[in-house]
């Protein structure tokens, strides 16, 4: 293999892909990527058994070849040259070693042979669909924050994303919980998506793909199976192993009958949890809410930290309520919201509490209480 690439496009790709190789792994060959070169350029690929992701690059290749290197040392290198500079790789077989040169700097990194390396995207993928790129951002951004850290409750690890039917519109819907608090989030069901199954997208996968749709427009192309999921966008494919579990019915959480509501400003909400909450332990975080009337009572006693409380206004016609919850989990929802107003739907102190968006009807969370 012996190609020219500039620094740029080099250290773009291998940017994305080594965010997936692991430092420290028994298998050697997994501290590598593989460097794929042919004629229209230039492939890099990691993987961790569990994602893999493969980026293409434009390389002027004069021989074809592919070989593989360690991932961090071979991105470190590219990453301190200099801006510019075009570089040239070549592999030795003879000595078993990339020759990497820029200007006035040569380097030569041990190789391992690139038939050994695993290929997580075979397999065939029977649902295909396209979804705009602000779509899926949102769908993510919107539901990640609830995703489990359990790792006994595997199944909860992830995004649960199926299609689903609200008001007789198919939607595809993104649903992650973890027992405390619930993001249910929807968009039209891009064509295609019909009949596919219920998956759970891994926490890691999730992040890798919010991270990779950050700066682009691109739409992204998803394909997927029982098993895999794989997210295409421009020169870059993420594909990763799915989580082997039923999630939960979580619509048997949501509640059907909460009949007291409390609309309230959102940012005023906000502030004056975040306020509150600076005496709460950090174990338990807990803030009290007492609704009367037309205004909401804060309230945060902590024995070691001191006390706090704050009145805003709210719109609530029903009867006095006190109710306790999580500040961070409140914190974390009202940042989800993109409208003024947030829409409390309660039924008493023990009861899990609906919160929506006023100007946004497809998304939806639920927040279990606490005991105050």
């Amino acid at each position: 293999m012996r190609l020219l690439i500039e620094k740029s496009e080099l250290l773009r790709a291998l940017g994305h892909v080594t965010s997936v190789v692991e430092r420290r792994t028994t298998i050697p060959i997994l501290s590598n990527v593989m460097l794929s070169a042919d004629m229209n350029g230039l492939e890099v690929k990691g993987t961790d058994l569990e994602r893999e992701v493969t980026e293409s690059a434009p390389a002027e290749v004069s021989e074809p070849g592919g070989t593989t290197v360690a991932a961090h040392i071979l991105h470190d290198i590219v990453r301190k040259l200099p801006d510019g500079s075009k570089v040239e790789l070549a592999s030795e077989g003879e000595e078993q070693r990339l020759s990497l040169t820029a200007r006035r700097s040569r380097f030569y990194l041990p190789m391992l042979a690139a038939d050994d390396f695993p290929d997580l995207a075979a397999g065939e993928m029977p649902h295909a669909f396209q979804v705009p790129t602000l779509d899926l951002k949102r769908l993510i951004d919107k539901s990640r924050f609830a995703i489990s850290t359990e790792e006994t409750r595997y199944y909860l690890n992830g995004i649960y994303l199926h299609a689903a039917e609200t008001d007789g519109q198919a939607m595809l819907r993104a649903v992650a919980t973890d027992g405390h608090r619930l993001a249910q989030v929807e968009i039209p069901a891009p064509e295609g998506c019909e009949g596919m199954p219920g998956i759970i997208v891994p926490r890691k996968t999730v992040h890798e793909v919010h991270r990779l749709i950050e700066d682009t427009e691109n739409p992204v192309e998803i394909a997927l199976s029982d098993s895999k999921i794989q997210f295409v966008t421009g020169p870059v494919v993420i594909t990763s192993k799915l989580i082997d579990g039923s999630f939960p019915d979580y619509n048997r959480v949501i509640p059907q009958g909460n009949d007291k509501t409390m609309t309230v400003a959102k940012e005023l909400f906000a502030t004056a949890v975040d306020r509150v909450s600076t005496v709460s332990t950090d174990r338990g975080r807990a803030i009290k809410l007492s609704l009367d009337n037309d205004h909401l009572t804060l309230a945060v006693y902590n024995p070691d930290g001191g006390s706090a409380t704050e009145e805003i206004a709210i719109d609530y016609g029903a009867e006095a309520l006190e109710i306790g919850f999580n500040a961070r989990y409140l914190l974390d929802i009202a940042a989800q919201l993109e409208s003024e107003t947030a829409c409390f739907r309660l039924a008493d102190p023990g009861s899990p509490t609906i919160i929506t968006d006023e100007g946004d009807p497809s998304a939806l969370y639920v927040l279990m209480p606490m005991r105050v």
